[in-house]
Parts: structure tokens; sequence; C-alpha cells
């Protein structure tokens, strides 16, 4: 019975997350058309490249969850004709220096014709380059941090970046929930961090919402209560984080002894289900700008959603959601390229717009970032919702 209905799903995602086919047998969409992908043939090496082990699991464990049903579906499906895409997994352990030694490996010993990941904004740092030295694309699908496609034209990314979502996700809190004042922590140690500190100042000063205190940390710390104390003695209507998830578990906990009630405003460090488990009822409170929800209504996102319940048995989060649809379009690319050369691929990559996925209509812009529109949640008893008058009532209350 389980198989019948994977074979079902599979069947139902051919109909939706496939670029729809035109009666002239090309892709729809605005990148050049292409036809049936008649001359690829045996394997498709690409590489993937996510954090397995160590503090940064609680993304990566999901994002190749992710990239491995879509896989699945695109051997499935036939999408790449005679070719079969195939996956060299490979564990960054949570560093800079385990991403270098993974993009090497993939690149120079296993000679992949693409890459997916790493994880963390700074392993793409560390390990992007070597693929752009190198001529072979290289897509993060969770990279927020400013400056990502800076290292080259062969480096993408389809995670908004934190300049795209942080705004966006800030102003709303400040309308919905009356903030006037906020306290800012952050790592000072970390890519990501930094950057996104950088974006939440720079939008709190545009909104007029006073910082009345600034505290740092760095990546790996366990104890903030030193921090807290001092931000907190300044009684600020919200707590704003630019951290990782290791890290967000046990300051919202601590913030929470402390008796802060407020909402705490985070970046995509801590749009993850497992910060909420690891916080517990602690999260209540938390708002984070998101690129994907899972109770977006489109048919793709719905069957992605089923899809992905029915191989783990348990529910995709954002990072999930972008890990899957990185895999659709580096597939997309290498069958509009019709072939396994890392230049041309890395051209039809660049050309592909308005692509219906999971996280709504997609493109890259000229910059090979994504575009599409952000959204904002709020957890209300252990949930991601979207953020609202009404769900953010039933948390804090008229």
């Amino acid at each position: 019975m389980k198989k019948l209905t994977i074979l079902l799903l599979v069947v139902m995602l051919m109909a939706t997350a496939l670029p729809t086919m035109a009666q002239d047998g090309t892709l729809m969409g605005d990148w050049e058309a292409c036809g049936d992908p008649d001359a690829l043939s045996g394997d498709v090496n690409i590489g993937v490249i996510f954090t397995l082990t160590g503090g940064a699991a609680v993304y990566g464990n999901v994002q190749q969850q992710g990239v491995q049903l879509a896989i699945d579906e695109i051997n499935t499906s036939g999408y790449l004709g005679d070719a079969t895409l195939v996956a060299t997994y490979e564990d960054s352990t949570t560093g800079g220096e385990g991403a270098i030694v993974a993009m090497t490996k993939l690149v120079e010993e296993d000679g992949v014709v693409a890459v997916i990941g790493p994880t963390l904004s700074t392993e793409a740092f560390a390990a992007d380059p070597i693929a752009q030295e190198a001529g072979v694309p290289v897509m993060g699908v969770s990279n927020t941090a400013g400056g990502i496609t800076d290292m080259g034209d062969f480096v993408f990314r389809n995670s908004l970046p934190e300049s795209s979502v942080i705004p966006g996700n800030l102003g709303q809190a400040v309308e919905i929930l009356g903030i006037e004042s906020v306290g800012v922590l952050y790592s000072d140690n970390d890519d990501f961090t930094v950057s996104g500190y950088e974006v939440f100042v720079d939008t709190l000063d545009e909104l007029g919402v006073d910082i009345v205190r600034e505290e740092t940390f760095q990546t790996g710390d366990t104890d903030f209560n030193a921090q807290l104390t001092s931000v907190l003695a300044e009684e600020p209507d919200a707590l704003v984080l630019s951290i990782l998830a290791a890290e967000a578990v046990p300051m919202i906990q601590q913030a929470r002894a402390l008796g802060f009630e407020g909402a705490i405003i985070g970046g995509n460090g801590v749009n993850s289900p497992g910060v909420i488990e690891g916080a517990g009822e602690d999260a209540n409170g938390m708002v984070v700008g998101a690129a994907w929800h899972i109770t977006n209504p489109s048919d793709i996102n719905t069957a992605f959603v089923d899809m992905f319940e029915e191989a783990y048995s348990s529910s995709p989060d954002q990072f999930a959601a972008q890990a899957y649809t990185g895999a659709w379009l580096m597939a997309t690319a290498v069958r509009c390229a019709n072939s396994m050369d890392s230049a041309e691929i890395r051209d039809a990559l660049a050309g592909i717009t308005d692509f219906d996925s999971p996280l709504g209509l997609y493109s890259f812009d000229e910059d090979r970032n994504p575009d599409h529109a952000p959204i904002a949640q709020i957890v209300v008893d252990g949930v991601f919702e979207i953020l609202t008058e009404e769900t953010a009532a039933a948390v804090f209350g008229e």
C-alpha cells in the first residue's frame, strides 16, 4: 500500500513540480526553449555538501532528505531522458575546513558537474571559491548572508538573502506588535550572523525603532545570562537575535527564565522546527521571516509536503523545501543544457525564470540570487503560523 501511495504521489508531482511542457515540446517559461534531453545518457554526477553532524545538523539532515526526494522523482519521471541524476553526499561537519575538504574532493576527485550546498554561509565563503575556480556551478540552498554570489559567476543561491527577508519580517512585526524598542544580540564570529545583524540594525533605524542595547556572543557559547541581563535591564519591547540554531535554543530559554515575555525576533538561523522543539514552550512568540510556509495551498507545495511526509514520517521545513527546489533547478539546468558540461549547465541555470516550485514562482535575478516574495511567521503553540494580528493575539493577547 505504501509503494502504491508513493507511486501516485510521483504521478501527481510529475503533473505539477515539472515545468509545464508546451505543445511544441519546449519548456514553458522565459528561459531559452529546450526540448528533450536527447544528448544525455548514463550518470549525471552532482555533489551535495550539507552539515550532517555538529551544531548545524538540524538544517543539513532535512536538506539531504529534500534533495534525495527530488532526485528520486527526477529519475522516476525520466526528466533527464536516458540519464540518471546521481548525488555524492559529503558532510561539512559544521565548519569551513570541513566544507573545503568536501568541495575539493567533489570537484577534483569525483569530477562532479555541479554542486548543491554547503549549508552555512560561513562554509560557502570558505568552499565556493574552489568551485568557482574550477568552473563548476554551485548553488547554496540555505546561504543567506550578504555577498554570497559576489564570489563569482558560477555561484548561485536559491535561498532568499537576509537583506530580502529581514526588512519585510521586521516591518510586519513592528506594525502588528507595536514594537518601539528592542535589544539586539548577535554572534560576532560568524559571517551569517554578522551579516544578519547589519541588516537588522539598518532596518530598525529605517523603521524608527530604538535599539536600547546591543550585546555580542560567540558561536559555540551556551551561557548568555550576562548579556541578557544587561539587555533586559533596559526593558525592551522585543529581543532581536542574529543567531544559529545551536545557540538560539539556550538563548531563548534563558531569556524566558529571566522573565522576558515579549517577542523574540530572529533571522533565518531560527527558522527551523528544531529550534522550536529544543526551546519548547519558550519558543512561543518567536518571529522569523521565511521563504516558504507549509500552509501554502498551491498544488506543487501540497504535493511536496504530502510526499515528504510519506517518505520520512515528518513534516518538511523551509530548509527541506529549498533543498528540494534546488535539486529540481539543477536538474532543469542539466536538461536545458542537454549537456554534462559544467559551463553549459551554469548558463542554463542562470537563464531560469518563472519556475513553479514549492517556494512559489521562482527566478534568478541578474546576480544569481532568488527572486520571489518572503513571508513573516510567528510560533504559536509550538508551530510556525503566518504572522497576523490574530496569530499574534493568540500568543500575547489583545
